[in-house]
This record gives structure tokens, C-alpha cells and sequence, in this order.
């Protein structure tokens, strides 16, 4: 990618990366889950900014890495990523695709009361926390009391 007619646009990049999956919740993209923040040409060089979901959380780097690849198997030639985190993420940036996508995996999206609504796989509202500690540090654990089936919950941030 060396001339500024074969760019693709960024429309279109924002499209190749709603295709890459978040490497921990593998049923939403790294746009539906809101941490693309930004996509722009800089010259012939891309410049993607993403916003981790927290400071310490271990698969940015897969993240970045994955992000990168994408591009790359594209023909985009340079890559930067840039690390925003002012202001911080928070669980309003996902996407209501994102929400419907998690809800059809079997984890509850966050709510605004801290606690899911309804269980993910039989939609009763007879839920209980098990756990403030999910498989993730994103995610706490909670239990339908009447399908009695476990689930995650991914908490509002």
C-alpha cells in the first residue's frame, strides 16, 4: 500500500475489523466490544487506536497482534497501533450487536443495576450471584435458580 489510490477507505477497515474476534469472548469483535476507538491514514501508514478494557488485561497484546494480522492479510502495508486509555473503557461502548451477541453465547451483557436482568439461557429473572469472579476478570458468576444452569456475567464497567 504505497499510493494514496489504493488506499481502502476507512469504512472499509472499520468492516475487516469488526471481523476479528476478541480472543476471550470469541463471539464478539473487537469493534463490537467498543475498544477500536479510531481508524485513520497518517500518510501511507494506518493508524488504529484501541482502548483496553482495563490497564492489566492480558490479551491486549493478542488483541494488537490479531488487529495487525487482519490488516496485514489485506495488503495494508504499515500498521501503528496507538494505546488510548484516557478516557477509560467502560461497558456503555459496546454495541448492541455485541449485547445480542453475548446474550445468544450465554453471557448475560452488563446492566446499568449490576447484575443481569435475566438468564441467558432460559430468560427467567430467578438469577443469584455465585461468584463476583468469572472466568474472566471482566465476568462474574451467577446461576439461574430455575433452570439451575450456571452462566457468566459480564459486569458493567
Amino acid at each position: 500500500m504505497t499510493t494514496t489510490e489504493h488506499k481502502p477507505t476507512t469504512e472499509r477497515i472499520w468492516h475487516w475489523l469488526d471481523g476479528v474476534p476478541d480472543p476471550e469472548i470469541p463471539v464478539i469483535s473487537v469493534v463490537d466490544l467498543g475498544i477500536v476507538r479510531d481508524v485513520a491514514w497518517a500518510g501511507d501508514t494506518l493508524e488504529v487506536t484501541v482502548t483496553p478494557t482495563y490497564s492489566g488485561c492480558p490479551a491486549t497484546s493478542v488483541i494488537a497482534m490479531d488487529i495487525e494480522t487482519a490488516l496485514r492479510d489485506r495488503g495494508i502495508g504499515k500498521v501503528a497501533l496507538k494505546t488510548q486509555i484516557s478516557p477509560a473503557w467502560t461497558t456503555d461502548w459496546l454495541s448492541e450487536k455485541g449485547r445480542a451477541r453475548l446474550e445468544e453465547y450465554g453471557i448475560a451483557p452488563p446492566q446499568p443495576a449490576g447484575g443481569p436482568e435475566r438468564c441467558p439461557r432460559c430468560g427467567s429473572a430467578a438469577v443469584e450471584k455465585v461468584s463476583q469472579f468469572g472466568s474472566t476478570p471482566c465476568k462474574a458468576h451467577w446461576r439461574c435458580t430455575d433452570c439451575l444452569e450456571p452462566f457468566d456475567y459480564f459486569k458493567c464497567i
